[in-house]
């Protein structure tokens, strides 16, 4: 079995050299660039990856073009965020993995270090992302742009080893992207005719506190894991408030 590791990257100095020797076990390592501005391209060649670059339009049709760039060479591939590591132990279950004919994808925890802190709370454990996947048999669904969907043609199985992951350096970093991943959940619903009414302002924003803090027991990483919490509320007043604006409501 032909396994090569693909890691998505826009400006990803910090970590692609990284990234890329923490899957060097593959046969193959792609970096599948979105024509960064900065010197990824030229740190990935340096670490020995194989560059392709593609242009950006949303994470599910950069994934699709990854996996139909490496159709004919590869029989796996192994999706790797450029801010995320593979460790020893998960390297060796990937390769025992791919020799089993019974299943078209695997998906893996996370280990999420949030402002530099491991977050086993709030959500962020485990985490479970589809990243293992036979080439010809899985692609990601177009409708899903942003928490991309993996649609297989066959069994998905659990690996038991975890991905490290560097997430959210810091609280600017986090931030910035939430309001992105509001933003687009707050169209989804617009588009699904869903209008906010009074109370969700209020109700919404609470049930993703407790929803954060107690069910998903952000409680367990203490002061961390309340600030999350916390955050995560803010975000879904916000997406509420931007669902509004896009019914043409006033600000409540």
């Amino acid at each position: 079995m032909k396994l090569f590791a693909v890691i998505l990257t826009y400006n990803e100095r910090e970590h692609v050299t990284a990234c890329v020797e923490s899957a060097r076990f593959a046969d193959r390592v792609i970096v599948f660039d979105s024509f960064s501005t900065d010197d990824t391209p030229v740190l990935a060649l340096e670490a020995g990856a194989e560059l392709i670059q593609h242009p950006f339009a949303d994470y599910a049709s950069q994934r699709n073009a990854a996996l139909e760039a490496v159709k004919g060479r590869a029989d796996w591939v192994l999706f790797v965020d450029a801010d995320e590591r593979v460790t020893p132990a998960l390297e060796n279950e990937v390769l025992d993995v791919i020799q089993n004919p019974d299943y078209a994808g695997w998906r893996v925890s996370r280990l999420n270090y949030i402002f530099g802190r491991l977050t086993r709370g709030a959500g962020w454990f485990p985490d479970y992302q589809t990243r293992l996947l036979r080439v010809g048999s899985a692609r990601y669904d177009p409708e899903r742009q942003v928490h991309e969907v993996v649609m297989l043609d066959g069994a998905l199985g659990t690996l038991k080893e975890p991905l490290i992951h560097y997430n959210y350096k810091t609280p600017a970093q986090f931030a910035q992207k939430q309001r992105r991943y509001t933003f687009y959940d707050a169209t989804i619903l617009y588009e699904a005719g869903v209008r906010p009414k009074p109370q969700n302002y209020v109700l919404q924003p609470l049930r993703q506190f407790w929803w954060r803090f107690v069910t998903l027991k952000g409680y367990r990483d203490g002061v961390h894991g309340l600030r999350l919490s916390l955050l995560m509320a803010w975000y879904e007043f916000r997406k509420y408030l931007l669902l509004g604006r896009l019914w043409g409501q006033d600000k409540p």
